[in-house]
């Protein structure tokens, strides 16, 4: 009964032993493993970066487009002050110039941005998207008679 006992005691543990030691890998395993895992965080990382990248040019491509609109518009309200009486033409005058620099301004600024971060990145559309709607608001608001107040304040 003792060498019985001590038979499947002895049993027991050899296996236990063998299931730990096939369980665990070998010092080359665990550094082909770690590689991997590397080599697959840096194609994640890529794979941010590209999409990071292509948000930018997106971005850049529909401001271009609205301020390419709003080039446009200018040259509109260029046409019809014209046809302002004349003490109202130089007011208005005034105002399109100063609508045509905050639109310059917008374009110069996303022309400068440098790539500097995914964080720096959102911030930045977040200040520029404001930036674009109030300078909306201000064409919006032009032709009708609070239009010089809020030009004034964009």
């Amino acid at each position: 009964m003792k060498n019985l006992f001590l038979l499947v005691i002895l049993s027991v543990a050899g296996i236990a032993s063998i299931s730990i030691l096939s369980s665990c890998n070998s010092p080359a395993e665990k550094v082909e493993n770690a590689q991997d895992k590397v080599a697959e965080a840096n194609k994640d990382l890529e794979q941010a970066n590209q999409e990071y990248l292509i948000d930018i040019d997106k971005y850049r491509r529909e401001t271009n487009e609205k301020i390419a609109a709003n080039v446009k518009i200018i040259a509109d309200f260029n046409s019809r002050i014209e046809m302002q009486k004349a003490n109202a033409k130089e007011d208005y005058k005034m105002k399109v110039a100063e609508l045509e620099q905050k639109n310059t301004d917008l374009k110069k600024k996303m022309d400068d941005y440098k790539e500097s971060g995914k964080e720096k990145w959102e911030a930045f559309k977040v200040e520029f998207n404001s930036d674009m709607q109030k300078l909306g608001d201000a064409f919006k608001n032009f032709t009708t008679d609070k239009s010089l107040s809020n030009v004034e304040n964009y």
